[in-house]
């Protein structure tokens, strides 16, 4: 079982190690964006705003489809690596499905 970071005076706590792997989906193009970060809404704003990067230079909003919390963030940089290799829209759903529903 995965520890999930504590709240504490209404604010999240995370460790320096914690991070999540996020999917992204552009809205209008339907590609996948996988990363890891601290702070999911943060980075959510980042991708829709007018940066230079991939995310950037696609058109139309990027919509969170799902995310996993890692207590580590090696575990969370080496799966985000693994799926970015797969390319394959089908098993990245289900990556994230599955984790969701505990399988």
């Amino acid at each position: 079982m995965v520890e999930q970071p504590r709240l504490s005076r209404g604010w999240l706590w995370v460790r320096r190690r914690d991070m999540y792997l996020y999917l992204l989906e552009n809205q209008d193009s339907g590609v996948y964006y996988i990363g890891v970060t601290k702070d999911i809404e943060e980075r959510v704003r980042y991708h829709n705003g007018s940066n230079r990067h991939f995310t950037g230079k696609q058109h139309g909003e990027w919509k969170l489809m799902s995310s996993k919390y890692f207590s580590d963030a090696k575990e969370a940089r080496k799966q985000e690596k693994r799926l970015k290799k797969v390319r394959n829209k089908q098993y990245i759903t289900w990556y994230f499905t599955a984790q969701d529903q505990g399988a």
